[in-house]
């Protein structure tokens, strides 16, 4: 069975999508459409701008959710899941390649989500850090133990847990978990803590916005974020995707769980084809991984 899944955040780079173009009508015809629903040139930055330029929320979730969406289409029949997953935002391209929404309902949705997000990040100094080599357990016991909001915000992959928070929060425990034994506890250059109670106010602008975008049934069961179960209702699927910008991305476990429901080969679509590929071979270094 053939899981498809779909990289978030950090897997963006500097001309991301102009060899899709330069080798696609189609391409062409989707980047003016995305530039269209904007209002904004998105592909120009994509193909031209700086890394700098594409590390801005509003411009990296959407670049990502084209760029994923494009590579799938290019695909044709090749693009066959028996189930998809996306991580954080890459559960918008999994959705929409999927067939749960429209290409440019998603992007209305990522576009409407990296605003929100933008803002809420802006109300809080806040931020998130990467560590590594201690168990899961350990680190969600010194978040609770922290004074102040930081929380276990994503389960990459054994031995790497990110945390997000307040800036002051997750700077103390960064530096007990390194005294706990951490070989890293890294600050991450963020715009703010993802996946965190502090992105309350996102959740429920973004609430209204998914609450009137029309779902359909998916071709294959997306297996989500977070809970890491498959799920093909589209009542449930909205309830998760809006409780997923203040919840865990529990990837680790959702990884384990399209492998233990038959997976035997993945395809990491968009992006820089990398880093969804290094988080599995954590998971099970014998699982095979391509990119499209």
């Amino acid at each position: 069975m053939e899981a498809y899944i779909f990289p978030g955040q950090g897997s963006q780079f500097a001309g991301m999508g102009k060899e899709l173009a330069d080798r696609s009508e189609e391409a062409k015809r989707l980047f003016a459409k995305s530039d269209e629903v904007l209002g904004f040139s998105l592909s120009q930055i994509m193909f031209e701008g700086s890394e700098e330029e594409l590390k801005q929320t509003r411009v990296t979730q959407p670049a990502i959710y084209v760029h994923s969406l494009i590579a799938a289409r290019l695909a044709g029949n090749q693009f066959n899941p028996d189930m998809v997953a996306g991580h954080s935002l890459g559960e918008f391209s999994a959705l929409a390649a999927s067939g749960a929404f429209s290409f440019e309902d998603g992007l209305q949705l990522v576009a409407q989500r990296a605003e929100a997000m933008q803002k809420a990040c802006e109300a809080t100094a806040s931020t998130m850090a990467a560590v590594v080599g201690l168990d899961d357990d350990v680190v969600e016991q010194i978040c609770e133990e922290t004074p102040g909001t930081v929380v276990a915000a994503n389960y990459n992959c054994p031995g790497q847990l990110v945390i997000s928070g307040e800036l002051h929060a997750v700077e103390r425990a960064a530096e007990t978990l390194r005294e706990k034994g951490a070989l890293k506890a890294v600050m991450l250059q963020v715009g703010g803590a993802f996946h965190s109670p502090l992105m309350e106010p996102a959740r429920e602008q973004l609430r209204s916005a998914i609450e009137h975008t029309a779902f359909s049934i998916p071709h294959c069961p997306i297996y989500q974020n977070v809970d890491a179960r498959p799920h093909s209702d589209p009542d449930q699927i909205r309830e998760n995707l809006i409780a997923q910008l203040t919840a865990p991305v529990r990837w680790t476990q959702t990884m384990q769980a399209m492998i233990a429901d038959g997976a035997t080969k993945f395809i990491e679509v968009g992006g820089n084809g990398k880093v969804l590929k290094g988080l599995l071979r954590r998971v099970d270094r014998k699982m095979l991984c391509e990119a499209i």
